[in-house]
């Protein structure tokens, strides 16, 4: 029966359970189509009128955003892509997978609607892919000086296509059997579709940046091996621990981390066959109960991976309140606002609760998860505890567990690590062993790929004044950075 706590939940419909749920008509690819050029014309002509741009006080890549809009609303698109790629290597990936802080700081916002700066953004990649003017950048000259970069995140290939560009030879190591970090396999095709990662490798090789696959630092090869073979060597490994909880049940089958979850799917979703021989813990939520514990972006993706795999029911849980509509006093223009956000997994189906506290999983004799126990939230001394007399148990047979990242994995590098979990490094990227670099999540711990991305472009500004004396690459950022 539907919960009786009516505070936990918005107004998203709910299922009972075990009731039958038709097939959805839902498949793997991008839920956005492209915009109407007209449309996006008048968006971009809409930055016109701000006066003072505060976009970029949003955009830790410092983004040309009134400008590539102008080219846009002016209808020239070889201009527009030009001013786009001087700052971002991979517009095709912000445009898909930021949160647009660059939105948030848009100075119309203050009274109205902001510039849809994110939508311009991929329009134009994707209209200069199909126009072909985005080529490889081959070098004017060869340094012979060589830096390995662990990691093809948007973190690694930033850096390696800029030090490419420089005239470095430069070689990925990525630990899995195909490039693109958590772009490849942490990420549904429903968000970005891997297409757009495959043409952007397919210009790096042309320029000369160089991949190896299926090849992790520290199994296969020592870090101090690569160091003996390279001139520098950049970290770019993530931050891909996952935030646990430990409370009773936790042990039972059925409780999974949720990138233990997206992985397998994302891999059956290439082409994988699921099981033996093929994708090892393929978890199909087919028919199930799915409760996801976490609102954030890794939730949204279980939420629409659990709906297309037609999950019997899927509800989500926030320990807090729900965020309120519009920007609230607490968080004033030109600042990121807590505001309640709907992506298109949400827009899908399943059900949000709030204000839910959990106190402990339920198991059956054969040790899986059949419920989850959950109680309101209250705030006790700044702290939020569950409270008394509001427990109550939903039914569950998939818990996800979507609760962000606590740094990267460690022991393998034998790297320092600072108090915050994350690699140790200096004000230059360097980590505690000469000639490594430390960038990206690895380094700052769990952030968005607008800031993975400045920060391959920032190390490589450090690493080419490291082998070379001098840089002429841009540093949009630094290490220690926290002003957007």
């Amino acid at each position: 029966m539907a919960d009786p706590h009516g505070f936990l939940t918005t107004d998203q419909r709910e299922l009972p359970r075990r009731r039958p749920v038709p097939i959805r008509l839902m498949d793997y690819r991008e839920v956005y189509e492209a915009g109407d050029p007209e449309q996006l014309r008048r968006q971009a002509s809409r930055c016109m009128d701000c006066g003072v741009p505060f976009c970029h006080q949003g955009c830790p890549l410092g983004n040309l955003i009134p400008e590539f809009n102008d080219a846009m609303y002016r209808g020239e698109l070889p201009r527009a892509v030009e001013l786009l790629h001087a700052t971002n290597n991979f517009p095709e990936f912000t445009g898909r997978a930021c949160p647009a802080p660059c939105e948030n700081a848009c100075v119309l916002g203050i009274n109205q609607p902001a510039v849809t700066i994110k939508q311009v953004e991929v329009s134009i990649v994707d209209q200069g892919f199909a126009a072909g003017l985005i080529q490889p950048v081959i070098p004017e000259r060869i340094t012979g000086q060589t830096v390995a970069v662990i990691g093809s995140g948007p973190t690694g290939l930033a850096a390696a296509q800029q030090l490419t560009r420089a005239g470095h030879t430069v070689v990925v190591h990525e630990r899995d059997d195909r490039l693109g970090g958590l772009l490849r396999y942490g990420i549904p095709d429903f968000k970005l579709e891997k297409q757009h990662i495959d043409r952007r490798l397919d210009q790096m090789r042309a320029e000369g940046t160089r991949f190896k696959t299926s090849v992790e630092i520290g199994r296969d090869i020592s870090l101090e091996d690569l160091q003996s073979s390279f001139d520098a060597v950049i970290v770019c490994t993530g931050a891909t621990v996952p935030r646990d909880m430990t409370i009773a049940g936790r042990e039972l089958r059925g409780v999974e981390f949720a990138m233990d979850y997206l992985v397998p799917s994302n891999r059956v979703q290439a082409g994988e066959r699921p099981g033996p021989g093929g994708v090892e813990r393929h978890i199909d939520a087919q028919g199930k109960h799915v409760v996801i514990i976490g609102g954030g972006d890794t939730g949204a993706d279980c939420l629409g991976t659990a709906l297309r795999q037609t999950a019997a029911s899927v509800t989500t849980l926030a320990i807090g309140a729900q965020p309120p509509i519009d920007r609230s006093e607490a968080d004033p223009w030109p600042t990121v606002p807590r505001i309640f956000e709907v992506q298109s997994s949400h827009e899908e189906g399943g059900t949000r609760r709030y204000l839910a506290s959990t106190t402990g999983f339920a198991g059956d004799e054969e040790g899986r998860v059949v419920g989850i126990d959950v109680a309101e939230t209250q705030f006790v001394d700044g702290r939020r505890v569950p409270t008394p007399g509001t427990e109550h148990r939903l039914d569950a047979d998939l818990v996800l567990l979507a609760l962000g990242f606590s740094g990267p994995e460690s022991d393998a590098l034998g790297l320092d690590v600072s108090d915050s979990g994350a690699f140790a490094r200096d004000e230059t990227y360097l980590g505690s062993t000469p000639g490594v670099f430390i960038a990206g999540d690895a380094g700052r711990g769990q952030s968005l790929i607008v800031w993975a991305i400045a920060e391959g472009r920032s190390v490589a500004a450090e690493v080419d004044r490291f082998l070379t004396g001098s840089t002429r690459l841009p540093e949009p950022v630094g290490p220690h950075d926290r002003s957007f």
